[in-house]
């Protein structure tokens, strides 16, 4: 029993600040490093070769690539970024919009196909109504209810 064990305490407090504060400045690093090759894959005034060169810059010097990135680039780094959150909350809203309209137009078409079906004499009276029960709760189609 030779060997020597290290207990909590053998470790100061002031290094612990240290791993700590190197811990976190990594992350804020990788943050910081993503968001730069982002914005160059999303900048739509930046040619093909240009986001190539800057791609390969930040890849091969990391910490010279994005400070130059950030330095030449940063000022409109946030204004992409809004713009893209703004077009994904437009697309967002256009789809509820679509889906919304469809579900209500969805139910009226049921109805008419299902009142057509009944004036034809294709579906009884009783049919009809279970039909139309289950179209106005939105448990299921006028085809499920029918059959």
């Amino acid at each position: 029993m030779s060997a020597q064990t290290y207990l909590a305490y053998d470790y100061p407090m002031l290094s612990v600040f240290w791993s700590m504060l190197v811990f976190f400045l990594w992350v804020m690093w990788f943050v910081l490093l993503f968001r730069v090759v982002l914005d160059i894959f999303r900048d739509d005034d930046l040619s093909g070769w240009g986001k190539a060169g800057w791609l390969v810059f930040t890849v091969l010097l990391p910490f010279l690539g994005v400070f130059v990135y950030v330095v030449a680039r940063g000022r409109n780094m946030g204004r992409r970024e809004a713009a893209h959150a703004r077009a994904q909350q437009e697309e967002l809203n256009a789809y509820i919009r679509q889906a919304a309209s469809g579900a209500r137009t969805g139910g009226i078409d049921e109805l008419a196909a299902l009142s057509e079906m009944r004036s034809r004499g294709d579906i009884t009276d009783d049919e009809f109504r279970r039909a139309k029960d289950l179209v106005l709760t939105g448990h299921g189609t006028a085809e499920r209810g029918a059959r």
